[in-house]
């Protein structure tokens, strides 16, 4: 079966802003994050990928662009099934002040349980992008061929629910994985079993260097900004 490149979209105005995006119109890329796509194409250059798959979302489509840019013969397909969780009342809101809401705690600890009020549950959009990667691999397969490669471009919780659900961890595991702006996580779907075999990869490791104001315990829903 086919592998899946999972790119996180790059670093958005609302990650430098500290504000739960979710699904609000005009999100676009900063300056860095619009650097990160650029050298997008330049990471992925060996890899030949059979297709692009996007989140709707401004800035995963800002994202892909300089990729199809790059390779004329690529054209991107959006799925709404990978755009990123339905935050509802918590959409646009500052991340520090939904620190202090009750619901938080149970996003950190017990993200199964978590439904967002006016959105979609933790577990709804897991279910919805697993059922997207399933249909896609059997497509790119039927398609392509079992060796093929493709890409999505997707978000923080998004993908971290996807490597959480490859590797048969349970949703209350899965604010242990970190995905930064513009990584790439690879996962290689078999018959028996997939393969996680990158993840988060930035070919950049200033954020694992120490900070003056070192990260806490809890994971940053949506993804977080990434290094400073």
């Amino acid at each position: 079966m086919p592998t899946l490149i999972l790119v996180r979209h790059g670093r958005s105005t609302a990650n430098t802003a500290g504000l739960l995006a979710g699904w609000t119109p005009g999100v676009a890329l900063d300056e860095r994050g619009a650097a990160q796509a650029a050298a997008l194409p330049g990471r992925l250059a060996e890899l030949p990928l059979a297709e692009v798959v996007s989140s709707p979302l401004q800035r995963c489509q800002e994202t892909v662009r300089p990729l199809l840019d790059a390779r004329p013969g690529l054209r991107v397909h959006s799925d709404d099934r990978i755009g990123e969780c339905h935050y509802g009342d918590w959409s646009g809101r500052k991340l520090a002040e939904l620190a202090g809401e009750p619901l938080m705690e149970v996003v950190q600890a017990h993200p199964s349980a978590a439904a967002f009020p006016g959105g979609e549950s933790m577990r709804a959009m897991q279910t919805r992008a697993a059922e997207a990667v399933r249909e896609w691999n059997a497509r790119v397969e039927r398609d392509h061929g079992g060796d093929a490669v493709y890409l999505m471009c997707s978000h923080g919780d998004v993908i971290k629910s996807l490597v959480a659900d490859a590797l048969g961890l349970h949703l209350d595991l899965f604010q242990r994985i970190s995905v930064e702006p513009c990584s790439i996580t690879a996962i290689r779907y078999t018959r028996l079993r997939p393969f996680l075999v990158r993840l988060g990869d930035t070919g950049d490791f200033s954020s694992l260097a120490p900070r003056e104001e070192p990260p806490g315990s809890d994971a940053a829903v949506g993804g977080g900004a990434g290094a400073p």
